[in-house]
C-alpha cells in the first residue's frame, strides 16, 4: 500500500482537478464501508493501518473479505461501538487524473445538521440507497437537502445489489423513483450506480456479477464529472478576518508601519494596482501590494489566504467585505432565506438571534415563518415554526445591513448561520434568496 489517508491539511481548494465529495443515506445503507472500499481499492491505505483494521475486525468476529473497511472512517470510538457515523469525518485520496476529499456525514436522522456540514462545502453528494429498501424518506430529505445547498452533482449509489433478487428490475425500479423524486425537487436526475460496497463491485473495478449494467464505475464517474464553476472567474470577494497592523510591536522595524487585511479570497482574483470597495460603506482604494505568508505577490486568487495592503487608510475591521470596485453586493438589513432547522428547540417568529455571514455576526430577529418543505410529499406546506431538521422559508430582520449575496449566486455569499446568542449554539444554517425548491 502506498498513500496515507489522513487528513492532509496541504490540501487546497485551488488544487488543479480536485473534487470535494460528501456522502449521505440512511443508517446502514453503507457509506463508511463504501468509503473504505474506495480507499482500500484505489491503494490509499497504509498497510499498517489496514493491518490494524484487519485484526479489530477480527476480534469482533468479521467473516467477511479483507476487513470491515467501515473502520477506516468511522474514526470515534462512539461511532465503533454505535456502529453508526456521528460526526463529519474527512479523508484524502488521489488517482492519477483527479484529487479528493472525502467527507463521511452520518446517515441518523438526529445528525441531518451533520450532513448539511459535509454536503455544503461538496462538489458532489454520493447519496446511497440499500437495494433492498430503495428510496425512503431520509432518501428523499437528503436529497431536497441537496438541492437546497446547490450541490452541482448528485450520484445515487444502489448499495447492496448482490442481496436482492432481479437486481436489474430493483434498480430500474430505484431509477423511477428517483426521477420523481428529482422532478418534484426541480432538479436534474441523479447518476444512478449499482454497486456492493462490501465485496467491491462497480466501486473501482467493474462487477462480473452485474453483466446487464453497461455504465461507468462509481470512480470512473466521479473521475469524469465537471469541476465545480471556477471561482476565480466570479468577482473579487475577501472577507476581512484580521487587520494586521503590528505597530511597535513588530520585531523587523521596517514592518512597523505595516497594515494590512488579512483573509481567505472566496472567489475572484486580485492583482496588485486593482481598485477594490469595502462593501456596505463604498468606501474605495487601491491594492498596493498582496503578501501570501512571507511571500510578496503580483497577484492571487481563490481559495488562497493573503493579505492586502491598500493605498488608502480606510476604515475596514474583521468582519468586513472586500470586493472588486463596482461590484459590491448591496447591504439589507431585511432578507428572506431558507433555513435548515438543526436544534432540538424550535424556532418561532419574535425569536431574538445572531446571524453569523462570513466572519461577521448581527443581532438579527425572526420576522416570519411561512413555508415548510414537506420531506415525504416533497410539498411546500404552511408552517408556523421550524422544528428539528425542518427545512422552512423565513424572514429575519437584521440590526446592521449584510452585503449578502443570493444563494443560487454565490454559495460562499450567500449562506450564513442562525446562532442562539445566549448558549452560542447554532440553530439554522441558512440559504439567501432561496426557494424551498431548487
Amino acid at each position: 500500500m502506498t498513500t496515507n489517508t489522513a487528513e492532509r491539511d496541504t490540501v487546497t481548494t485551488s488544487s488543479p482537478g480536485l473534487l470535494r465529495i460528501a456522502t449521505a443515506g440512511s443508517v446502514d445503507d453503507g457509506k463508511s464501508t463504501l468509503l473504505g472500499r474506495l480507499l482500500h481499492d484505489t491503494k490509499s491505505v497504509f498497510a499498517d493501518q489496514l493491518a490494524a483494521v484487519e485484526a479489530v475486525s477480527r476480534q469482533r468476529g468479521w467473516q467477511g473479505e479483507l476487513a470491515d473497511l467501515a473502520l477506516l472512517t468511522d474514526g470515534l470510538r462512539a461511532e465503533r461501538e454505535q456502529g453508526i457515523t456521528i460526526d463529519v469525518a474527512h479523508r484524502y485520496f488521489a488517482t492519477p487524473t483527479r484529487s479528493f476529499v472525502l467527507a463521511d456525514t452520518p446517515g441518523h436522522v438526529q445528525y441531518t445538521r451533520n450532513m448539511v456540514t459535509g454536503a455544503s462545502t461538496a462538489d458532489v453528494v454520493v447519496l446511497l440507497v440499500d437495494a433492498r429498501h430503495g428510496v425512503v424518506e431520509q432518501t428523499r430529505r437528503h436529497l431536497a437537502v441537496t438541492a437546497l445547498l446547490r450541490v452541482p452533482q448528485v450520484v445515487v449509489t444502489v448499495n447492496k445489489i448482490d442481496l436482492v433478487e432481479d437486481a436489474e428490475d430493483v434498480l430500474a425500479t430505484i431509477a423511477g423513483n428517483l426521477r420523481d423524486a428529482a422532478t418534484a425537487l426541480g432538479v436534474d436526475t441523479p447518476h444512478v450506480v449499482p454497486i456492493s460496497a462490501l465485496h467491491g463491485d462497480n466501486v473501482v473495478t467493474r462487477s462480473e456479477r452485474t453483466p446487464w449494467y453497461d455504465g461507468p464505475t462509481l470512480l470512473e464517474l466521479l473521475e469524469s464529472l465537471p469541476p465545480r464553476t471556477a471561482q476565480g472567474e466570479r468577482p473579487l470577494r475577501l472577507p476581512v478576518q484580521l487587520v494586521i497592523r503590528p505597530q511597535h510591536g513588530a520585531v523587523d522595524p521596517s514592518l512597523v508601519d505595516y497594515r494590512a487585511y488579512a483573509g481567505l479570497i472566496s472567489s475572484g482574483t486580485v492583482r496588485v494596482g486593482d481598485e477594490v470597495e469595502v462593501a456596505a460603506s463604498g468606501l474605495r482604494s487601491r491594492v498596493t501590494g498582496i503578501d501570501v505568508g512571507p511571500e510578496a505577490r503580483q497577484e492571487a486568487s481563490a481559495g488562497e489566504s493573503v493579505s492586502l495592503r491598500l493605498a488608502d487608510q480606510l476604515d475596514i475591521s474583521r468582519g468586513d467585505l472586500l470586493a472588486a470596485a463596482g461590484t459590491a453586493p448591496q447591504a439589507r438589513d431585511e432578507i428572506q432565506l431558507v433555513l435548515a432547522h438543526l436544534a432540538e428547540d424550535p424556532l418561532r417568529p419574535g425569536a431574538r438571534v445572531l446571524v453569523k455571514h462570513g466572519t461577521r455576526p448581527v443581532q438579527a430577529r425572526v420576522l416570519e415563518i411561512d413555508q415548510r418543505l414537506d420531506i415525504e410529499r416533497l410539498e411546500v406546506v404552511p408552517a408556523e415554526e421550524a422544528t428539528l431538521n425542518d427545512l422552512v422559508r423565513a424572514r429575519l430582520l437584521l440590526a446592521e445591513p449584510l452585503p449578502v449575496e443570493d444563494y443560487a449566486v454565490d454559495r460562499d455569499g450567500g449562506a450564513l448561520l442562525v446562532i442562539d446568542p445566549a448558549s452560542g449554539r447554532t440553530l439554522d444554517a441558512g440559504m439567501v434568496g432561496s426557494a424551498l425548491r431548487a
